[in-house]
């Protein structure tokens, strides 16, 4: 025990006890670390040992953390999904055209390539949620609604300056927005033949001309 000097034994002679601490690195380091590993290597490949080796701490104490393989793969998403928050935002605050928001918004959606990282985590996490319990669902539900909520804002903008056409219901027609998204960024991620990412990116951009102007 570590805790105090015998009572009997020279306290004069007694030595500081030594104290070993397993200090963790930042929980935003090892969510770093395992999205670049599973941009090196695919899902599949990460493990919570391996993972452990990158970060310096042993899987049992990466469990001790985040308590499973699926709730660290869903911190990891969440904080992506932060970041990409934050790069949304920011475009969409620009003082430019609503159109041209719009086509950095679809920038930011679609994936950059075949497995893109964030969106490996995303097709895997979701195709997964029949297993998890309500918690996790609602999670990924709040980050498919933060997406929706700012589309539905930039429409009904968009609509009221007279750039983009009258909208009767933009929660709705965001929703096909979506939807559209959503097909074509798995298609992306998956690497379809004819699914190029500046393939996509111009229907879909032939698409919101056709529909919105």
């Amino acid at each position: 025990m570590t805790g105090s000097a015998s009572a009997s034994g020279d306290a004069g002679s007694a030595k500081p006890p030594s104290r070993r601490r397993n200090s963790a690195p930042p929980r935003e380091t090892v969510l770093a670390a395992a999205m670049a590993s599973i941009a090196e290597h695919g899902l599949e490949r990460l493990t919570m040992a391996g993972l452990g080796r990158e970060v310096g701490m042993s899987s049992g104490h990466l469990l001790y953390y985040f308590r499973s393989k699926d709730e660290l793969l869903l911190q990891t998403l969440e904080w992506s999904e932060e970041q990409l928050g934050m790069d949304r935002r920011a475009a969409l605050a620009r003082q430019v055209p609503v159109r041209e928001r719009l086509d950095a918004y679809v920038d930011l959606y679609v994936p950059s390539g075949p497995r893109d990282p964030h969106w490996a985590l995303w097709l895997e996490l979701w195709n997964r949620s029949h297993a998890v319990d309500e918690e996790a669902r609602a999670r990924l539900l709040d980050i498919e609604l933060s997406w929706h909520r700012d589309l539905v804002a930039l429409l009904v903008e968009g609509a009221s300056r007279g750039e983009l056409r009258t909208v009767v219901d933009a929660d709705r027609f965001a929703t096909r927005i979506r939807a559209l998204l959503d097909g074509f960024s798995t298609h992306v991620a998956m690497g379809l033949p004819g699914s190029e990412r500046s393939q996509v990116l111009a229907q879909i951009a032939e698409f919101l001309d056709e529909t919105l102007h």
